[in-house]
């Protein structure tokens, strides 16, 4: 098979790689409809995090199930499924708890840019939808296997409530997804903070009402202008740098609470600080596969459509045009179809 391999920073590439098989009893072995490049993929291609020896990339992924091990009876050959960025058993105690993403038997995804992909976990991880969905469907769904899950959970872990104020950091593809889970939650202010045009527009359209261009401690004196001078019930930290955590933390009122889903990269938060500002705070891995049948049924109903976030479409064998292109802010995120 073909799939994009990670070989230094800014060098990523299509090759051919070793067909995947099935190799423990929970094991399937899907091949891939559609996959994508994610924000989180950046870091090691912009050098922030060290890539090491070349390997596989991608985490997001739908497809049709080719081979199942023994003890996979949820799925079967032919299904179309939506999978998880994190593999879990969906019987332990965190995944009973609703913590999947901290399954005792998890394992992440790291090589779903590809033809075929192995899925460990198989029967705890893949939701197969009733029919094979039609074609413009399927952005949607990939959306959930990671950005719409991971926006929904920021949401849910900022403690998004009907009639609250929400501010979402970050107007990448899960940012923007999480305007779409503030909303869908109820929040009657929803404050986007966005520089981009194009981005604001869609999270306008996704249920922004108000659009915040100023960064900083700019940013966060504008949202307080905006909510009385106190902050927001509710913030979605959505990016994982130092000035993002900071900036959502100091637009959060006092009894609020932030929800943190961009991976921290130099992220430190003062103690003193926190404890004195009465501001609730939780995040981590999104424990998607919770989540999965309840956005499935909701992009299949048409209720929501994450797959907007998809504004480059391109041949899986373009995939390092798909990095080059979110590398310099040319795509939120690209789309990579077999």
């Amino acid at each position: 098979m073909r799939g994009a391999v990670i070989h230094s920073p800014g060098d990523v590439r299509f090759e051919n790689l070793d067909d995947p098989k099935v190799i423990e009893p929970t094991d399937a072995v899907i091949r891939t409809v559609a996959t994508c490049v994610c924000g989180s993929d950046l870091w090691p291609y912009r050098g922030l995090e060290p890539v090491g020896d070349p390997h596989p990339m991608g985490h997001e992924y739908v497809g049709i199930v080719e081979e199942v091990g023994s003890e996979v009876t949820g799925v079967r050959p032919g299904q179309f499924v939506v999978g998880s960025f994190a593999t879990s058993d969906n019987t332990c105690a965190n995944c009973l708890n609703g913590w999947q993403s901290s399954c005792l038997n998890r394992e992440f995804m790291s090589t779903c840019q590809a033809d075929y992909v192995r899925i460990p976990n198989a029967h705890g991880t893949l939701v197969a939808t009733d029919e094979h969905p039609d074609a413009e469907m399927v952005p949607s769904l990939l959306a959930v296997s990671d950005v719409m899950g991971t926006g929904w959970y920021a949401a849910l872990a900022a403690e998004v409530k009907p009639g609250s104020t929400a501010v979402v950091v970050g107007d990448g593809a899960v940012g923007l997804c999480g305007v779409i889970a503030a909303k869908e939650l109820g929040a009657e202010r929803i404050i986007a903070m966005s520089r981009h045009a194009s981005r604001q527009q869609l999270a306008l359209e996704f249920g922004a009402t108000d659009i915040v261009a100023e960064r900083g401690e700019e940013g966060v004196a504008r949202v307080k202008d905006l909510t009385g001078g106190i902050g927001a019930d509710s913030v979605l930290e959505c990016v994982g740098t130092a000035g993002s955590m900071r900036q959502a933390l100091h637009s959060t009122r006092p009894g609020g609470n932030v929800g943190f889903v961009g991976v921290p990269h130099e992220v430190a938060i003062d103690g003193q600080e926190l404890f004195f500002s009465h501001v609730g705070l939780r995040g981590g891995p999104a424990p998607v596969r919770r989540f999965l049948p309840y956005l499935i049924d909701r992009v299949l109903t048409g209720r929501i459509n994450p797959g907007k976030v998809f504004d480059l479409s391109l041949p899986l064998d373009q995939v390092a045009e798909g990095y080059k292109a979110m590398d310099e802010r040319r795509a939120v995120k690209a789309l990579l179809k077999p």
